[in-house]
């Protein structure tokens, strides 16, 4: 794409899709911020088929990714170390994204540069009920490729911020209960012959963020032949929004990520759009310290609230269902299960 064709992209959703470039040039000024904002493999099919992909092999003990959701803890409302020791310093420090519409970033035309999102409107959730204040959290913007260095490291208590509930991750962090339903897609330019995720991507340079589920499922399906091997997913960047930029730089030929994530980047640039349906089905959850059982506990006793109580959808509503639909399956908070 030419940088002409790249000033027409940019002027999608109030300047947003420019936001973008900024945000990347940015980024390494922006990995904490204020604290007076107190953010295996799947089982072979043919490219292109139909129907949600079965869940990856098993990567510790029983765990298939197909059930990792179904793995927290029971919730329980009931202090232990880790949500004393919140309590005690009186913040609650979430690692969230600071540039992903409708999720976690900061609205250019609010002029009072506060995180808005889905994510963001869930971490103040858990800050009301653990410290009887939303306002007491402090944001730190984490990398897509350092969420669960930042749980396992301590710097944040919890990471909220579109993470995906694998077996390979439960290895290093802990999870809540489902919040989120969402799967894998492909976003490409509007005029590209790429259809989906298939046999169209032959030939393909295929940007994905380190780290991520997206390639994940691109690494193993180049392995085992359900994607063409002339598609090129050597391009991958520490934070999701950067293959929207490379997208709309022309570097790449398509991105492939969560479609909750593609459909927030397709309103903010009209000159991309989502290509084939999702091709898996995952869940985010709240990361937390492998170890934290009573923080987990409790964190899922909030979820709990915060979907019957119509908190969930009222934020879905006004976040996410201008660009995700009030139809979609994603539109429902998905059922708890627990070990």
């Amino acid at each position: 794409m030419r940088v002409r064709q790249l000033r027409s992209g940019l002027k999608g959703w109030g300047g947003v899709g420019a936001m973008a470039v900024v945000c990347v040039l940015a980024l390494a000024f922006a990995l904490a911020l204020p604290s007076t904002q107190t953010h295996g493999r799947r089982t072979p099919r043919a490219a292109g088929a139909a129907g949600t992909a079965q869940g990856m092999q098993a990567r510790a003990g029983d765990c298939v990714d197909g059930d990792a959701q179904n793995r927290s803890l029971p919730p329980a409302d009931a202090d232990g170390p880790a949500v004393s020791a919140i309590r005690k310093r009186g913040t609650l420090v979430v690692g969230v994204d600071q540039n992903s519409y409708g999720w976690g970033y900061r609205n250019p035309n609010d002029a009072s540069d506060d995180l808005d999102g889905f994510d963001i409107a869930l971490a103040r959730r858990i800050a009301r009920e653990l410290l009887g204040d939303a306002g007491k959290i402090t944001f730190r913007a984490i990398p897509t490729n350092e969420r669960e260095h930042a749980v396992d490291s301590g710097r944040v208590d919890m990471v909220v911020r579109t993470m995906t509930i694998t077996c390979k991750r439960l290895e290093k962090v802990a999870f809540s209960a489902p919040y989120f339903l969402t799967g894998q897609q492909v976003l490409a330019p509007r005029t590209s012959p790429v259809t989906g995720y298939d046999k169209s991507l032959a030939g393909k340079k295929v940007c994905s963020a380190t780290g991520s589920t997206a390639y994940d499922h691109l690494a193993a399906d180049k392995e085992n032949g359900t994607l063409p091997a002339s598609t090129d997913i050597s391009t991958t960047v520490p934070n999701q929004l950067d293959c929207l930029v490379r997208l709309q730089l022309g570097e790449v030929d398509a991105v492939v990520t969560d479609g909750a994530l593609a459909a927030s980047q397709a309103a903010q640039d009209p000159a991309v759009e989502l290509k084939g349906g999702t091709f898996t089905k995952e869940y985010y959850g709240v990361a937390m310290k492998r170890g934290a059982d009573d923080l987990v506990r409790q964190v899922n006793r909030i979820l709990e609230n915060y979907r019957k109580d119509g908190g969930w959808k009222q934020a879905y509503d006004h976040w996410l269902s201008r660009t995700l639909g009030k139809d979609s399956e994603s539109a429902t908070a998905p059922a708890p299960g627990y070990r």
